[in-house]
Formats: structure tokens, C-alpha cells, sequence
């Protein structure tokens, strides 16, 4: 069972009709003469096919084989809320210290009605199936044996074989039937297949050694430059705020992984750099991950320069190795962490304004299928606009081709970075003088090896497919998109930095390491506007409030040479590394001066 979404009982009567599909899995399971079980009485409504978003390619693929009749299939069903309540939760791009969330508010002012439920409990009878729900009434998951699944919606699942992949749909012969009433409340199903390529994370390995010893703090290397040292927090004014005595103190950062972390290394670098960071894991959806490059930087990028921001390390194994789901739909597991992330701050509303979320994961748009993004796109959606959280998601290291393959595919983004609420985050490779000043900053970009990416090439950025461009994206250099999104919004170095990983100094690259460096920064921001203004702000256009709002200041180094092998680098915006790299005094400075003015805003707009 998810280990943070709160189980089934009688006396929760929020989920009226998600309680259908569910008796309908658990109905079919109910085949043992031991237990009893009611005749279900025929549905009110007419059988509608059930929309799974599935490619042509996918469907017609090579049918190979079939899924085992006793594979637990991890099912995640999102319901549709009403758009102008949300938004009426989140207006503007501010919130005030005294803003509160209650958890029975959302899900009463969002979730299924107690009413819908009691009369499907009423309708269906015994329950058997293992489900959860979550605290917002929006979203739950269901787990089932595939056979029982099958019988239920009237399918059967298969496995295909495409292009050396592997997954499994239902038949396309026999797509998956549900009522009408419950298809029509329905945002999402996810689960009944495995399609969409899994998100991926890794971090780019260096193969340059660094040379100093094992005990050693500062190891060094050609151009390397170190994160957590002067030269980078003095380079982007991390080192001015500090100077204020914000280090992160009661502000939280989120991270969503997909391995894990040796507490060894963490605690080696908390030594080097005076780090007091509170790490809390949570794993998602069975055991931890094992350790890996990719959380071990993302932990020790926010160590460097919020050395005392509590950070929440929300882990999910999404490998073959894990058998404890029968599903191998990754993404599912992706939302389950983003939707505990909404659980943990429903159950105990932390103080408003002082947590955010980092994300170093994605994977190419196109290979992302419409529920899995519909899933994931509401729940940034509700930590965006419920919550009141920043969430930052890397841009990708495959420059404009996030499909992994040079020119011969097109041009790709990277998904979740390209959804309207994510704050798409670049890389650049930055350069220091003596005195710790910037000195020079390009975009991160490498064209060695250009037969496939192995998170080498450079900043991901370009033009989505998917998405229509956001009201609030709006910035000087932005090129004709045909109204369709742009990313990033904004960047920061990702190239030779030094982490401390199974016991030794190693090289990092990656906007992996950009995206925690920016959370970091938006944490000591949002301390200091808390403590002087009792205000923060929020969401995505922020960063381009502070733009447009400068009032004379620099809120962004403009990052103006280089290219990611198809986009260069410009004047103003470009999609290559967004708005710019922090400078976080003025940034910090910015906001400070328009803390009314966004207040006022958000204020109007709610009226």
C-alpha cells in the first residue's frame, strides 16, 4: 500500500464514483467460494471505451504475449476538479504567512461528494480490492491482479515488442470499457498500460578526476568549480543573503527521486561545507532505490548554499529489480511522490510560503502519453495553486533533442519541465576570477559523441508540442512559438561540479544540479520576504514578474553565447537558458519592492 495516502473505510464517503471502477475490479476478484460476495445489479448507464491515450505504433506493435493472470497491476485513477476553484486558490504569484491549507476544504471544495460514494458502497456491495485515496479527494490508486482488472473492463492485457521495447497494453482489439459516469468524471487512468517511456534522471559523470585525497575539502580540477564554495555563492549573491542570516532556516525543500543516497557521502560534504540540513526520506510505492549519483548531487547542491533548509528526500525504485509492483509504469510512481508531497502538507499544514519542490527528473515529451501527463499536470496544478508551492523541474541534458538522438528525430523537450506549472530550469558553465566575481557564463553544451545522449549534450530547451504558451510567459527575445510554450524559464550552472559520491571527489554536470542550486536560492529568498515583509511568493511567473517589474535592477545574468546544439543563445529570453542565471541580491530586491504591488494583484484578481 502507498505509504502515505490514508486506506479505505466506510466512514470516508468522498469517492462517489471512483468507487465504481473500483467495485468493478473487485467484483471480478471475488471468484473464491470462501467469500461472500452480492450480486452487483447492471449499471444505470451505457459502457464507453476508456481513452488511453495510446499511439498508433503502441497499439499495432507486435503482440508477443500476454501479462500474467496474478500480476498486481498498480492502478492510479485522477478525477477531474473544477478549474475556476482551483484557480481561485492560487491567484496571482504571492501569498501571505498567514495563508492556510485545510485538507477537508480542498476535498470538499475539489473531491468526489460524500453523497457519490455512499450510494456506489450502497450499489456494489463487498469490498476486496486494495485502494487509497488521497487527501484532496482527487486522486487514488487501486491494486489489483491483472486478471481481475481485465475481466472488470472487459479486456485483456498483452505484451508487445517494438524497437526492442518491451510493455504491455490492453488488447486493442477489447479496449477497456468503464459507465459513462464514471469515463465522464475521469481525468486520468493510469496503469493499464506501461507505454511511455520512463523518466529519467541520471546525472552526468564527468570522467576527469579531481585531484586531492579523501580527507581533503577542496579538491581541484581544470575549470572545475565548486558549488558549495565561495566561488558560486559569491558568483550569484547566494553569500549576500547570508549575510542577513538566511540560510534556509524553516524552509523546506522537496526532492522527487528515483534513487537514493548513502548517508556517508551527505555527511562528509556537510562537514566540508557546515551544512546542518535535516534530510528526511520517504519511500514511494515499496523499498528504497539504491544509491545514486542524482539525489546524492541534489542533496548536496542545497547543502552548498541553503546549509540549513530541511530537505525532503521522496524516493521511489522504478528498475526492474522492484517486484513489488506488478506495474511498471513509472510514472505512476512519479505522481504518487508529488501527490504524497500534497498529502504531507494537507495533513500538516506547514507554515505558508516555505516549502518548495525539486525535480531533476523527465523524460521527452513525446514520450510522455496523454494520462500520464494529464496525471502529473494536476498535481503540479495543486501544488501550484493550492498549496502554494515552486516547483522547479530540470530542463533536460540532451540539448534540444531530448529524444536522445541527434537531428534525426526532430527537435524534443522534456516533460515534466515543459508543463505550465514547472519551472523549467537550464544549465550554463560558469566561470570565476580570482576574486570569486563571474566572470564569464555560456551555455552549457557538449557535442562529443553525437550518435545518442548520454546526458552530455547540454541544456535541454526548445518548444513544446503539447503545451499552449502561459499568459504570464512573456519576456523580450521570446521568438515566434506559434503560442505554444517555451523553456526554460531560467538557468544555472550545471557543469564540472565536485560532489562527494561512495567515498571520493567526482565530477557532476547536468541540469540536475542547476534546478536544486535555483530551489536553494528561492528557499533563502522566500525566508527573507517572510521575515521582513510576512509575504512569499509562488508558481512560475514569478520569475517573469520580476522582469518585467526590475524597476532598473538585474534580477538574472542574461547568458548571451553558446547554443544546445540547435537553439543559440541570445539578447533577453532564449531557449537555452531562459531568462538568465540568479543574481540572487536583486533578485531578492526585486521582490522585495513589489511585495505590495503582488499582493494588491493577486488580491484584484481574486475579486
Amino acid at each position: 500500500m502507498h505509504p502515505t495516502l490514508r486506506p479505505y473505510s466506510r466512514s470516508r464517503t468522498w469517492a462517489g464514483l471512483c468507487s465504481l471502477l473500483l467495485a468493478l475490479i473487485i467484483l471480478a476478484g471475488c471468484g473464491d467460494s470462501n467469500t461472500p460476495t452480492q450480486k452487483p445489479t447492471p449499471p444505470p448507464d451505457q459502457l464507453v471505451n476508456l481513452d488511453l491515450g495510446l499511439p498508433s505504433q503502441a497499439l499495432n506493435a507486435p503482440i508477443t504475449g500476454s501479462v500474467p493472470d496474478d500480476q498486481v497491476l498498480h492502478i492510479g485513477v485522477t478525477f477531474k476538479i473544477d478549474q475556476a476553484i482551483l484557480d481561485q486558490m492560487g491567484n496571482g504569484n504571492s501569498g501571505k504567512s498567514t495563508d492556510t491549507v485545510n485538507a477537508n476544504d480542498l476535498a470538499k471544495k475539489l473531491g468526489i461528494s460524500d453523497e457519490e460514494y455512499q450510494k456506489a458502497k450502497d450499489f456494489f456491495g463487498v469490498e476486496n480490492a486494495t485502494f487509497t485515496l488521497d487527501n484532496t479527494h482527487t486522486y487514488m490508486t487501486v491494486d489489483a491482479k491483472a486478471s481481475s482488472v481485465a475481466r472488470a473492463l472487459q479486456t485483456k492485457f498483452v505484451v508487445h515488442t517494438l524497437d526492442k521495447r518491451t510493455f504491455y497494453t490492453p488488447d486493442p482489439k477489447q479496449p477497456p470499457k468503464a459507465p459513462s459516469s464514471i469515463a465522464n468524471r475521469v481525468e486520468a487512468i493510469t496503469g493499464l498500460d506501461n507505454y511511455s517511456e520512463p523518466p529519467q534522471g541520471k546525472a552526468s559523470l564527468n570522467p576527469q578526476s579531481l585531484q586531492s585525497s579523501q580527507q581533503a575539502c577542496n579538491p581541484t580540477g581544470k575549470s572545475f568549480q565548486a558549488i558549495n564554495s565561495p566561488q558560486s555563492s559569491h558568483a550569484y549573491g547566494y553569500d549576500q543573503l547570508w549575510k542577513n542570516g538566511w540560510h534556509g532556516e524553516g524552509m523546506t525543500i522537496n526532492l522527487v527521486e528515483i534513487d537514493s543516497y548513502k548517508q556517508a557521502d551527505i555527511d562528509y560534504y556537510a562537514t566540508c561545507v557546515g551544512a546542518k540540513n535535516q534530510i528526511k526520506t520517504i519511500n514511494i510505492d515499496g523499498p528504497a532505490p539504491a544509491a545514486g549519483a542524482e539525489t546524492t548531487l541534489d542533496i548536496q547542491m542545497i547543502a552548498g548554499l541553503a546549509p540549513q533548509a530541511a530537505i525532503n528526500v521522496y524516493q521511489t525504485d522504478v528498475s526492474d529489480a522492484n517486484k513489488q509492483k506488478g506495474s511498471k509504469d513509472s510514472w505512476i510512481q512519479l505522481n504518487d511522490a508529488l501527490r504524497q508531497i500534497i498529502n504531507d502538507n494537507t495533513n500538516k499544514p506547514a507554515a505558508a510560503g516555505t516549502q518548495l519542490v525539486s525535480i531533476s527528473l523527465g523524460g521527452p515529451e513525446s514520450g510522455v502519453t496523454g494520462p500520464n501527463q494529464r496525471a502529473i499536470n494536476q498535481s503540479l496544478h495543486l501544488l501550484n495553486k493550492a498549496l502554494h508551492m515552486t516547483v522547479f523541474v530540470a530542463s533536460g541534458d540532451c540539448g534540444a533533442y531530448m529524444n536522445r538522438i541527434y537531428r534525426l528525430l526532430g527537435l524534443e523537450v522534456s516533460y515534466p519541465a515543459s508543463a505550465p506549472y514547472a519551472v523549467a530550469v537550464g544549465g550554463t558553465t560558469l566561470n570565476v576570477d580570482p576574486g570569486n566575481n563571474r566572470s564569464k557564463e555560456v551555455v552549457w553544451s557538449d557535442n562529443s559523441d553525437l550518435v545518442y545522449c548520454q546526458n552530455q549534450w547540454g541544456s535541454g530547451g526548445g518548444i513544446s508540442k503539447f503545451f499552449k504558451q502561459p499568459g504570464w510567459q512573456q519576456a523580450a527575445g521570446m521568438q515566434n512559438a506559434n503560442g505554444m510554450r517555451q523553456l526554460p524559464d531560467i538557468a544555472a550552472v550545471a557543469n564540472n561540479l565536485p560532489i562527494y559520491f561512495e567515498g571520493k571527489w567526482v565530477a557532476v554536470g547536468g541540469t540536475s544540479a542547476a534546478t536544486p542550486i535555483w530551489a536553494a536560492g528561492m528557499a533563502l529568498v522566500n525566508q527573507g520576504l517572510l521575515k521582513q515583509k510576512s509575504m512569499y511568493y509562488y508558481a512560475p511567473d514569478t520569475f517573469y514578474f520580476a522582469l518585467a517589474n526590475a524597476g532598473g535592477k538585474q534580477p538574472y545574468y542574461d547568458v548571451t553565447q553558446g547554443d544546445n546544439l540547435y537553439y543559440k543563445a541570445g539578447k533577453g529570453f532564449d531557449d537555452t537558458t531562459g531568462l538568465g542565471a540568479p543574481n540572487l541580491s536583486e533578485f531578492y530586491q526585486v521582490l522585495f519592492n513589489n511585495a505590495e504591488k503582488a499582493l494588491k494583484d493577486g488580491d484584484k484578481a481574486l475579486n
